[in-house]
């Protein structure tokens, strides 16, 4: 019986893998990056969401590197100018500025406002981190540097790493998690020296004496977890703890508080 000769199946390149023809399709990897046709669902799929993720860090650490010195400072998008907390956030702004801070809100309204406010009108670098939702979406017309971000933990990142310290004003849900965070980041030495100021005595007071009246009597935190924070209605005295605070660091650059001492590599 005559033998059929066999042809030889032809390799084809992809990239820097080798493929038989007979396995692989056709076309380019740069024909099918450009062909419109097809579905967008990858769009929204993890791979991407992840360069999304990114490029946020990216754009943020960019934006912020030489920033310098700056505070963050908290409160609620709800206060309207005739409140009290709205005052006191603008004379804030004003006085970290005076003593040599940047200030760096979510870029809302309300608090967030008033501090932009008092720190533009003072001629020092106010910043505004917003945040894609359903309602408070455009930044506040006092923010000088301002970025929009998707994911709240990317913009929660640079609230701490770009900042030596936290005030926090009157606020809601998002204010206590803003709240809760840095002091969850100091009590486990994530950041050092690091002061926490409540400006609002009247509205803080409550959850102060449930901290130390249920969580602390219950042994959920230790007796000196109280001193990772400072409650006061004296704007003055925030300032000055924020001041104190850099004194102690020995340095004026931002960074969560980094030691000075500390040489170690960053993770």
């Amino acid at each position: 019986m005559r033998e059929v000769d066999e042809q030889p199946v032809p390799e084809r390149l992809r990239g820097r893998h080798r493929r038989r023809q007979a396995r692989s399709g056709s076309g380019t990897t740069d024909q099918r990056l450009l062909d419109s046709r097809g579905s967008s669902e990858w769009v929204h799929t993890d791979p991407w969401r992840v360069l999304r993720i990114q490029s946020e860090f990216v754009e943020g650490f960019g934006a912020l590197a030489e920033l310098g010195p700056a505070i963050s400072v908290f409160g609620s998008a709800r206060t309207t100018p005739d409140d009290p907390s709205y005052g006191l956030a603008e004379s804030l702004g004003r006085q970290l500025v005076d003593a040599g801070f940047a200030v760096i809100t979510g870029g809302g309204p309300g608090v967030m406002e008033a501090a932009n406010k008092g720190a533009s009108e003072a001629g020092g670098i106010s910043v505004g981190l917003g945040i894609e939702l359903p309602f408070e979406s455009e930044l506040n017309e006092y923010v000088d540097v301002g970025l929009n971000f998707r994911y709240f933990f990317a913009r929660k990142t640079m609230f701490v790493k770009y900042a030596q310290g936290f005030v926090v004003l009157p606020g809601g849900f998002g204010t206590f998690d803003e709240l809760f965070e840095a002091l969850t980041l100091v009590q486990t030495q994530k950041v050092t020296s690091f002061p926490i100021v409540l400006l609002g005595t009247t509205y803080w007071s409550g959850l102060v004496d449930w901290i130390k009246h249920t969580v602390l009597a219950d042994g959920k935190i230790a007796e000196d977890d109280l001193d990772m924070f400072r409650l006061t209605d004296d704007v003055e005295e925030a300032v000055d703890v924020m001041v104190s605070a850099q004194k102690r660091r020995g340095s004026p650059a931002p960074g969560a508080g980094e030691s000075p001492g500390d040489t170690r590599r960053p993770d």
